[in-house]
């Protein structure tokens, strides 16, 4: 397996795909299980879905219309909510519904044969060409700098947002530079694990790294590495067997956590024991 990885190009691809994947999303899925933003990225993945069935109308590249329709739906959901009354979870609902709605109505639009959408939905990690790979590390550069320069700034924005407006930083401008990174970072994961299921692969690694550490730097750190671990052991998996990359990649994650937690669960009942026991 090891030999093949680096015999053929797609291989390749798919590798660099599942690294970069990760390393984003154990950054930015820190920061939305910390600001509890899960329903807001889900509802940015699914409205994105509009924009890549406007690419194939078109005849563009799909994947540029959904990132132009995910940053369109960040920012209309924050936008919306503070200049109405409407709760954000039913503006995410809209958005989810009408963004996959109009990827629909688009494909049937299309001329020809309609276009096989199960890559954009559910991934398909091996068959990302070096074009996207591409994509993605600008797309991961962009994201990493704007998170690590400013990183300090980011924390007490997570942590304490008065604070934050105390020290005179804009928290609208904040929120609006998280919520296109969490779109760009949807857009990284479409191939990966695609639309459905991306949402897991951004909250499944932090929420294990949560069990560790309260740290955020550590936590982003941690969440990284697992998302490495996860991406390519399920890569390696569904390329020996034959199966979907993306089901594989969320059905291990998802495995990695009960693991972990029953273990942390069974570790701390035992150290909790033996201490009650000492004091006996």
């Amino acid at each position: 397996m090891i030999e093949s990885l680096f015999r053929y190009s797609f291989l390749q691809n798919a590798f660099m795909a599942a690294f970069l994947a990760s390393i984003v999303c154990g950054i930015i899925g820190t920061i939305i299980v910390e600001k509890r933003l899960v329903s807001m990225s889900g509802g940015i993945a699914h409205a994105s879905f509009g924009g890549i069935g406007l690419g194939y109308l078109l005849g563009i590249e799909p994947i540029i219309g959904g990132l132009v329709f995910s940053i369109l739906a960040s920012l209309g959901i924050s936008t919306i909510k503070r200049k109405t009354n409407t709760n954000s979870d039913t503006l995410i609902g809209m958005f989810w519904a009408v963004g996959m709605a109009l990827g629909i109505l688009f494909i049937s639009l299309t001329p020809g044969y309609p276009p096989d959408m199960t890559s954009y939905l559910f991934g398909d990690i091996l068959t990302v060409s070096s074009i996207y790979i591409k994509m993605m590390a600008i797309l991961s550069i962009i994201i990493i700098f704007f998170i690590m320069s400013i990183f300090n700034y980011w924390r007490a924005y997570l942590f304490d947002e008065e604070f934050t407006k105390v020290i005179g930083v804009n928290v609208l401008v904040f929120e609006y530079i998280l919520f296109i990174l969490i779109a760009l970072t949807i857009v990284i994961l479409i191939k990966v694990v695609g639309i459905i299921l991306s949402i897991a692969l951004l909250t499944i690694p932090p929420a294990i790294a949560k069990l560790f550490t309260y740290n955020l730097k550590k936590m982003m750190i941690v969440s990284s590495l697992l998302g490495v671990v996860f991406s390519i052991s399920g890569l390696f998996i569904s390329y020996q067997y034959n199966i979907p990359s993306g089901s594989t990649i969320i059905l291990l994650s998802v495995i990695g956590y009960f693991v972990v937690g029953s273990s942390s669960k069974l570790f701390n009942k035992i150290k909790l024991y033996n201490v009650k026991k000492e004091l006996i």
